[in-house]
């Protein structure tokens, strides 16, 4: 009696133990836009692989516990740059009861114990537009309020 209990519970732990991995998933679907204009050709990268969108868009990409880092360009606009953080899911704490250390391990490996935020907004900056503490955009170029040197 007592092993064939064991022949059921052992597969169905196994099934189980990856709770994050069948629940989540490990890939994940990945949406950026890009402020003030669309267009924009952004590569998207971490330690498993690289993805490329045009702006506003969505791409599928493996989580993993890395970062995403994302670079956008577009002509007439200065390149940007910007971190999407790999985030905890708690799915994975389940695994704890579910599927103890098995669970926990598979879900790491895989990458599904991890997750990004859905949407991102990278701003672009004109290529013209005067950028840091110097930057006089906010006076005008002529008229009565004109800078003098």
């Amino acid at each position: 009696m007592r092993s064939a209990i064991f022949a059921v519970a052992l597969p169905l732990l196994v099934l189980l133990s990856g709770c994050a991995t069948i629940i989540k998933g490990t890939t994940q679907s990945v949406s950026l836009k890009t402020a003030p204009v669309d267009g924009a050709q952004c590569e998207l990268r971490n330690s498993e692989g690289t993805w490329f969108i045009t702006t506003p868009g969505s791409v599928t990409v493996h989580k993993t516990k890395n970062d995403l880092i994302v670079t956008c360009m577009k002509s007439g606009y200065q390149d940007a740059t910007a971190t999407i953080a790999s985030k905890f899911n708690g799915v994975t704490a389940g695994n704890i009861l579910v599927g103890g250390l098995i669970g926990i391990t598979v879900d790491a490996a895989s990458g599904a114990n991890f997750g990004y935020d859905e949407l991102t907004e990278i701003p672009l900056i004109p290529v013209d537009r005067p950028v840091g503490p110097d930057a006089t955009d906010a006076l005008p170029n002529d008229g009565p309020n004109r800078p003098t040197s």
